[in-house]
C-alpha cells in the first residue's frame, strides 16, 4: 500500500513540474500572431513621487533605462500664420511609434509660458499612432514668434523639438 501511494504523489509531482515548465514555455514564447513584451524588473518605472522632477535635473534623463524606440512626427513645424495679439490657437501634431518598443513621452515643455503641451502619458505600442496638442496665447506677443516644444522620451535621439511660429499683429484700440 505504501508503494503505491509513493507512485502517486511521484506522478502528481511530475505532472506538477510538466505543468510549470509548459506554462513557462507558453509565457516565454507568447502565442502565434501576438507580441509578448519581456519587462525585465530593472526597467519597470517607479512610481510618480521617486522621479516627479527628474526631467528638471540637468544630465538627468528619466528615460536612460527604458528600451529604446524611434519616433515618427508628420511634421515637427507648423505656421500658424498672421493671427490677432490675444489670439489662442491650437495645432496637433500627429506621430507613429516606428520601434519595436512601447514609446514613454515622459515629459513634453513649452519654451514659456505661453506654449503649452498636452501629451499621451500611457505608453504607446509599437506602430501605434499618438497625438501631441499643443496650444499657444499670444496675448501681449506682437511681431514674429517662433516656440518650441521639447519632448523628453524613449527614442534614440531624445530630447525631440516641435516648433509653432506665427506673426502676431497689434489689434487695433476699439473706438
Amino acid at each position: 500500500m505504501q508503494e503505491r501511494i509513493k507512485i502517486i504523489l511521484l506522478s502528481i509531482i511530475a505532472l506538477c513540474l510538466v505543468v510549470l515548465t509548459v506554462i513557462q514555455i507558453v509565457s516565454m514564447t507568447g502565442n502565434k500572431g501576438s507580441t509578448v513584451i519581456d519587462v525585465k524588473p530593472d526597467l519597470v518605472l517607479q512610481p510618480q513621487q521617486n522621479n516627479e522632477h527628474q526631467h528638471d535635473k540637468p544630465g538627468v534623463n528619466p528615460n536612460a533605462n527604458l528600451p529604446k524606440t524611434t519616433i515618427n512626427f508628420n511634421e515637427t513645424e507648423y505656421n500658424f500664420g498672421t493671427i490677432k495679439d490675444g489670439e489662442k490657437v491650437s495645432h496637433v501634431f500627429k506621430f507613429t511609434n516606428s520601434g519595436n518598443n512601447p514609446l514613454i513621452i515622459s515629459n513634453a515643455r513649452g519654451s514659456c509660458g505661453c506654449t503649452v503641451p498636452s501629451w499621451p502619458k500611457e505608453p504607446i505600442g509599437p506602430w501605434r499612432r499618438g497625438e501631441i496638442l499643443v496650444e499657444f496665447d499670444s496675448k501681449g506677443r506682437t511681431g514674429q514668434q517662433r516656440k518650441t516644444v521639447t519632448i523628453n522620451a524613449n527614442t534614440e535621439s531624445s530630447p525631440l523639438q516641435l516648433v509653432i511660429t506665427a506673426n502676431v499683429e497689434k489689434q487695433e484700440p476699439v473706438q
